[in-house]
C-alpha cells in the first residue's frame, strides 16, 4: 500500500505544483484607448483586451456616475457594440459613448470600469483583471464673446481679434473658410488679464473667396462647438499678373544649385547639354510646395507670447521689384510653361546688402530652404513670423534671440533668384500674408495695439468704452516702385 500511497501524494504535489503555476499566469491585460479625457453628445468608447489566444471568460464595460452604474457592454449579453479581432491575443470593442447613446449621462465626472476573466492552465484557476478611467461629461456647449472691435479684412491681408472663451481650458480662434487660426492668452502681449481673455491673428488668403466665412469660435474636447461672427468689412484688393520669361542662363544656373540642395525631389541633375526645363518646371512647382509644408510646419515653434513691438521695418532704401500675390506665367521661347503666385516682397538695394530683423524675436529656420536658397525665418509669437530668402550668407542660427535692426544675413541670389534681393514676407500661422500692413504704423497701432490697449482697461460704468476709427489700409501702390526685373 506505500505504493498507492506514495502516488497519492505525488499527485498532491502535480496538482499543487500546477495550481501554483496556474496562479502565476499573467491576467487579462485591459487598456482604455477611448475617450482619452471628455466626453460630450456624443463620443466613442474604445476597450482592447489582451489574453491567450484572446480567450477571454469574461468581459464587461460600465459606465459609473452620481452613484450609478449603467452596463455598456458584456461578452455573454446582447451586443451593442463592434467586436473585432486585432492580432491573435488581443480584442478592441468600440461603441458609442455620450448623452445620445446613454440618456442618463450627467455633466461632471464620470468613471468607466472595465473587468474580465480567464481561464488558468487546466482551467485550475480564474485569473482577473479589472481597469478605470476617470472622465469629464461635459454637455454645454463652451461660450465665447468677441471683446474687441472694429475688424476690417484686407484680401490676403491679416487682422487681429479679441475675445473671452469659457472654460479657458477649450481649443479657440478664428476659422476662415476650412482654415483655423489659435488664439493665445492676452496676458502673452503684457496685458494683465485673465486665460480666458485671448487674442488672435488671422488671415484672409490671397487664395480663398472673398465670401469665405469669418467665425470665432471656441471648441470643447468633447466636440460641443460655439461660434460668432464678427467682421465688419472685407476689402478686395488687386491682384497682379505678370509674364516671366526664362532664359537658358538664368535655368541652368539655379536648377543644378537647388538639385544639389534638395534630395527629396528624388532627381538627378541633368547632363550637360540636356535640356533642365523639366527639372526646373519641378522645382518651381514641387518643391515650392514641399517648401509650403516645411514653413507651415514652423508655425508650432511660434511662442505664446508676443515677442514684437511697433511696425515691422521694410529694408532700408529698398526698391519693390515684386509685390504680394503676383500671379506669374513663366514662357520658354515664347510659349507658356508654368504659372505660380509670388507670396512676398523683392526688395533689393545694392549686392550682399546687410539684411536686418523686420523686427524682435527668435530664430526658428536659418538653413538652406528650397527655392528661397539661404533662408532665415523669425518668429515674433503669438503665431506671428517672417521670412527672409535668397541670402547670401546668414549671421544668426536657430533658437537665437534677436532684436529689430539687428543683421541676420546679407541679401544674395540663391535658390530662385535672377539677381541680388530680398525676398520678404510675413506669416500668420505658417500662411503668407501682405507685408504691407505689418510695415504700416497705422494699421499696428489701430488693429493691433489699440484692441490690446482697450482689453486690459477697466469698463466705465456709465457706457461703452471709447473706439479708434478703422479706416481701410492705404493702397498698396504707394510703398511700390518699378520692377527692375530681378523677381522670379
Amino acid at each position: 500500500m506505500r505504493w498507492l500511497a506514495g502516488l497519492v501524494l505525488l499527485a498532491l504535489v502535480a496538482v499543487g505544483a500546477a495550481y501554483f503555476v496556474a496562479g502565476r499566469e499573467t491576467p487579462p491585460v485591459l487598456r482604455i484607448d477611448k475617450p482619452e479625457r471628455v466626453v460630450g453628445q456624443a463620443g466613442t468608447l474604445e476597450v482592447v483586451a489582451e489574453a491567450p489566444r484572446a480567450r477571454l471568460a469574461t468581459l464587461t464595460i460600465t459606465l459609473e456616475q452620481n452613484g450609478r452604474t449603467f452596463p455598456l457592454f458584456s461578452l455573454d449579453g446582447a451586443q451593442s457594440a463592434n467586436v473585432t479581432q486585432v492580432d491573435p491575443n488581443r480584442i478592441r470593442v468600440s461603441r458609442p459613448l455620450g448623452k445620445r447613446s446613454v440618456p442618463e449621462l450627467q455633466s461632471g465626472t464620470a468613471r468607466i470600469v472595465v473587468a474580465a476573466t480567464r481561464g488558468s492552465f487546466l482551467n485550475l484557476r480564474t485569473l482577473s483583471s479589472t481597469m478605470s478611467k476617470d472622465i469629464q461629461v461635459r454637455l454645454e456647449p463652451p461660450s465665447i464673446a468677441v471683446v474687441s472691435t472694429h475688424h476690417h479684412v484686407n484680401h490676403g491681408g491679416s487682422e487681429m481679434l479679441v475675445y473671452r472663451a469659457t472654460p479657458a481650458d477649450v481649443a479657440s480662434g478664428v476659422r476662415v473658410g476650412e482654415v483655423e487660426y489659435p488664439g493665445y492668452p492676452v496676458s502673452g502681449s503684457g496685458v494683465p488679464s485673465d486665460a480666458g481673455l485671448k487674442a488672435v491673428f488671422f488671415a484672409l488668403l490671397y487664395d480663398q473667396d472673398l465670401n469665405a466665412p469669418i467665425i470665432a469660435f471656441a471648441r470643447d474636447e468633447a466636440g460641443n462647438e460655439t461660434k460668432a461672427t464678427f467682421v465688419d468689412n472685407v476689402f478686395q484688393k488687386p491682384q497682379k499678373r505678370s509674364r516671366i520669361e526664362l532664359d537658358d542662363g538664368f535655368v541652368n544656373r539655379v536648377v543644378p544649385e537647388i538639385l544639389a540642395h534638395s534630395p527629396e525631389l528624388k532627381i538627378g541633375t541633368p547632363a550637360e547639354g540636356e535640356d533642365m526645363l523639366p527639372a526646373f518646371l519641378k522645382i518651381n512647382g514641387e518643391l515650392r510646395r514641399i517648401n509650403a509644408d516645411e514653413i507651415a510646419a514652423l508655425a508650432s515653434k511660434t511662442s505664446s507670447k508676443k515677442l514684437w513691438e511697433g511696425p515691422f521695418v521694410q529694408l532700408g532704401n529698398s526698391q519693390v521689384e515684386a509685390s504680394f500675390a503676383d500671379h506669374r506665367t513663366y514662357r520658354r521661347k515664347g510659349k507658356d510653361v508654368d504659372q505660380q503666385v509670388h507670396l512676398g516682397f523683392d526688395l533689393a538695394v545694392t549686392s550682399r546688402v546687410a539684411i536686418v530683423a523686420a523686427n524682435a524675436g527668435k530664430v526658428v529656420n536659418a538653413r538652406w530652404l528650397g527655392i528661397f536658397g539661404n533662408c532665415v525665418i523669425l518668429d515674433h509669437g503669438m503665431g506671428v513670423q517672417s521670412l527672409y530668402g535668397h541670402l547670401s550668407s546668414l549671421d544668426v542660427k536657430v533658437g537665437d534671440t534677436v532684436t529689430k535692426g539687428q543683421t541676420i544675413g546679407r541679401s544674395g541670389m540663391t535658390g530662385l533668384a535672377a539677381g541680388d534681393h530680398l525676398h520678404f514676407t510675413m506669416l500668420v500661422n505658417g500662411h503668407p500674408v501682405n507685408p504691407v500692413e505689418w510695415w504700416d504704423p497705422h494699421w499696428i497701432q489701430d488693429r493691433v495695439e489699440r484692441k490690446l490697449g482697450e482689453a486690459g482697461a477697466p469698463q466705465p460704468s456709465n457706457g461703452p468704452v471709447a473706439r479708434g476709427s478703422a479706416e481701410p489700409l492705404r493702397n498698396e501702390n504707394a510703398l511700390t516702385k518699378k520692377a527692375r526685373g530681378r523677381r522670379r
